[in-house]
């Protein structure tokens, strides 16, 4: 058997041993997380992140064009998985896999950009650029009649600002399959890519806006932190659960009017932008 089909059965047996785990329901998943947190439950957390593991896995799916493993990126996803785990607040309201989409990308990311050193080229923001964004930007070119590969190769050297060499390097990377998406899943009996789609924007575009991400969540938590107890409760249940709750109901559970609910909405919300603004 050969390495690659030896990887595709491999992972193979990893689909569909994940997919035995079933997906949590919301009242589940808090009881869980709330085990975990107030008495640090092993079994609760080992729970929380298996049930999890197939979205890992569907979204490691979305960075295949990168051509790094997919066992890889699912390890690393995995370990952003239990990191995000590690983190969650079941009191906020919102499902576990909204808040640790963001750390398994940000590990899968974080491993990408190892790749990017392993093939000898520089970690400058241009090559970071180049490395998320050479696909859509040799799309571009194509489109606008360019078909020849040296003056492609010339006009993407020219808009990211790195040398030819560089671009020719990561094109021959990117030309290189791992596995083929096509080998059939063996207990499925389907396509790897078919069992799990991505339904998200360009991988492209996501890995540009991430590297971004970290930077960008922190700041946020940071500008949180400068709220009074009371305004952040009411930042939280405007704007971060799935299903934002009524300045009448707020008012309501704090015992004060609707229109006092919506003042301290404003001034929270005029905190956080100075807060953002401070930190850019």
């Amino acid at each position: 058997m050969t390495t690659a089909l030896a990887r595709v059965d491999e992972l193979d047996r990893y689909i569909a041993q994940v997919s035995r785990y079933p997906v949590l329901t919301w009242e589940e998943e808090q009881r869980l997380a709330r085990r975990w947190r107030d008495h640090g439950d092993m079994a609760a957390a080992h729970a929380l992140v298996t049930a999890n593991l197939r979205f890992v896995v569907k979204i490691a799916n979305e960075y295949r064009g990168y051509q790094a493993r997919m066992l890889d990126m699912v390890q690393e996803g995995s370990i952003g998985l239990m990191q995000a785990v590690k983190r969650f607040d079941p009191d906020r309201g919102y499902r576990l896999i909204s808040y640790a989409v963001y750390w398994i990308r940000a590990y899968i990311h974080a491993f990408l950009m190892g790749s990017l050193r392993m093939i000898k080229m520089g970690t400058s923001r241009a090559h970071r650029k180049l490395f998320f964004k050479l696909r859509a930007l040799k799309s571009k070119f194509a489109a606008k009649g360019i078909s020849e590969n040296d003056r492609v190769i010339e006009a993407v050297a020219q808009e990211v600002g790195v040398d030819k060499d560089a671009v020719e390097e990561m094109d021959r990377h990117f030309s290189s399959r791992d596995a083929s998406l096509d080998a059939p899943v063996k207990e499925a009996g389907a396509p790897l890519a078919e069992i799990m789609p991505s339904e998200s924007p360009s991988q492209e575009d996501m890995l540009a806006e991430l590297e971004l991400a970290a930077d960008r969540a922190a700041k946020i938590e940071a500008a949180l932190d400068t709220l009074d107890p009371r305004e952040r409760e009411i930042v939280e249940k405007r704007y971060l659960t799935d299903a934002p709750t009524q300045l009448k109901d707020i008012g309501a559970q704090m015992g004060i009017t609707k229109q006092r609910v919506s003042q301290l909405e404003r001034r929270a919300l005029k905190k956080l932008r100075v807060a953002l603004a401070e930190a850019a």
